[in-house]
């Protein structure tokens, strides 16, 4: 790709650091004697990015499962730049599904020709196939038989990528039987003691984020959940609402102090971003009081891959093109661990949750079709069932019910076979190098005239700028909620333009449609796009 430079009055670049100034415009609206008011608004922001790119470790919670075996192999194959065959051909490593390596961003353009760019190039960003990966899980089998064993990667690639994971056990892990499914008893022998603490589980889980820190020479670590879906604590007023409660009641050993929640908060005393890729409420209240006291980032919960992803564009469509869904029905079946686990119901209601929540902002934003918002929303069903034949390879279909002009009604049905861990390793990749990137931003509201800019950092709740890869994304109070996936795609894409300099996308090319008003011409047939 080519190099390029940004000479721009918003960005002052040093060899440290981009200093950027964005000058935002929105509307503030205001009810005046029962009308709506709506009044301009300006405001200036400063952002100060470190451009040091640490060297980075990715400490996965169910390192040995089907998603942290893949993730390790897909970093090791790439560093190596690994090449092997299958039945259709030679194929190389590569990140296909990274929103950060393989999609694009227009930069402008040249003449007649628009120039697009990745999104790893707009800012300074760690290099994915230099993070260092380590972790925890309560099997200890060693990952390159963990990796045969779930049975996602082609033979010849596991072939070649199995002696550099071979060395790799996980660390034993935090087991609370009573969050995850009775099946998984079979798998647990690699477990730290049942008479330890749940606050001394806390303690040994920090000793293990400094040795693996101290022993790979590390700069930053992001610690991830990948490990199999729990149920839902019970949240309770003086256990889970705030971060003194919540370390009392870790000392305490409460019951319903779950072992995602245990990860998290040695996660955050150890200054490390923590990032829930399971729809459990590992970030209770308490967890993001704690984060937001360390200014450490977090970000949950759960991996949006196949069938949400395609869900937040299918619902999108339809009310954007003033269509009433009356119903949303998605079945899955999936063979993989995940499944197995998610066969017990208080850990499939999780899940349920998290893939139910994905169309509330778009209900939400049109009264004409909802007049009562989501009580007047459509009905929205999820069932996932274990078929252990398919393996990693997830069935879902999809029914979209609507209703359209003048009482017609439409169908819209899909057959989505989803590989289950090859949709998620890029973006636990993404989630993993977007998270660090946060750690090196601070953002500062220009106030009065010649008044010094107070720089801090952002809120440890970034959900608004990950939605585009959580399905249901944390965000900080007073901020809205989006779940429209190109929405979500276009505020990270924003954000990292914002960052270097450049403009937003606002996708209109207002200036060169008003060019071609001023200059009208006759064009020839070849030249309009059709």
């Amino acid at each position: 790709m080519e190099s390029f430079s940004v000479v721009s009055p918003h960005l002052t670049e040093t060899a440290t650091e981009l200093h950027s100034v964005y000058e935002s415009h929105t509307q503030h609206v205001e009810r005046v004697d029962g009308k709506l008011v709506c009044k301009p608004a300006i405001q200036t922001i400063h952002f100060r990015t470190q451009k040091t790119v640490p060297k980075l470790g990715l400490m996965m919670i169910g390192l040995g499962g089907n998603n942290g075996t893949t993730v390790t192999a897909q970093i090791l194959a790439n560093r190596e730049h690994v090449r092997w065959e299958t039945k259709d051909g030679p194929m190389e490593a590569n990140f296909l599904g990274s929103l950060l390596q393989c999609s694009t961003s227009s930069l402008g353009f040249c003449g007649e020709e628009e120039v697009f760019v990745p999104f790893k190039s707009l800012v300074p960003l760690v290099d994915p196939t230099q993070i260092v990966v380590g972790g925890w899980d309560i099997n200890n089998m060693n990952l390159a038989d963990a990796m045969r064993r779930a049975k996602v990667l082609d033979i010849n690639l596991q072939q070649q990528v199995a002696p550099m994971m071979r060395h790799m056990v996980p660390l034993p892990s935090v087991y609370i039987p009573d969050f995850i499914a009775s099946e998984q008893s079979e798998r647990a022998n690699n477990t730290l003691p049942a008479t330890l603490s749940r606050w001394e589980a806390v303690e040994h889980l920090r000793a293990d984020i400094r040795n693996f820190k101290t022993a790979n020479h590390l700069d930053k670590i992001v610690v991830l959940w990948t490990a199999s879906t729990e149920r839902f604590c019970q949240e309770t007023v003086g256990v889970h609402d705030s971060a003194d409660n919540l370390l009392a009641a870790i000392h305490a050993s409460h019951a319903e102090i779950s072992p995602s929640t245990l990860f998290a908060v040695a996660s955050i005393l150890e200054g490390c971003a923590f990032v829930n890729g399971s729809p459990q409420n590992t970030l209770v209240p308490g967890v993001v009081d704690l984060a937001t006291r360390h200014h450490v980032p977090i970000a949950g919960s759960d991996f949006k891959t196949g069938q949400t992803k395609l869900k937040s564009v299918l619902v999108d469509f339809l009310i954007s093109s003033g269509i009433r869904p009356l119903s949303v029905v998605s079945y899955n079946h999936l063979g993989n661990n995940d499944g197995a686990n998610l066969a017990n119901p208080r850990c499939f209601r999780s899940k349920e949750i998290s893939k139910s929540s994905v169309c509330d902002d778009m209900i939400a934003g049109n009264q004409v079709l909802f007049p009562e918002g989501k009580k007047d929303g459509p009905d929205h069903l999820v069932i996932i069932k274990y078929c252990p034949a398919v393996g990693d390879s997830k069935r879902a279909m999809d029914e979209y019910y609507s209703e359209i002009a003048m009482g017609g009604k439409n169908t819209i049905s899909i057959h989505n076979v989803c590989e289950d861990s090859l949709l998620a390793a890029p973006v636990i990749i993404d989630l993993a190098c977007t998270i660090e990137l946060f750690t090196r931003i601070e953002v500062a509201a220009a106030g009065a005239p010649g008044s010094a800019l107070e720089y801090q950092p952002f809120h440890p709740l970034m959900g608004s700028f990950l939605g585009f890869l959580l399905k249901a994304p944390l965000v900080a109070p007073g901020v809205p909620l989006v779940n429209s996936l190109f929405k979500q795609r276009l505020c990270l894409e924003n954000l990292l333009r914002v960052l270097r300099g450049l403009e937003p996308n606002t996708l209109m090319n207002l200036e060169r449609n008003v060019e071609a008003a001023r200059h009208p011409a006759v064009p020839t047939f070849a030249a309009i796009h059709h």
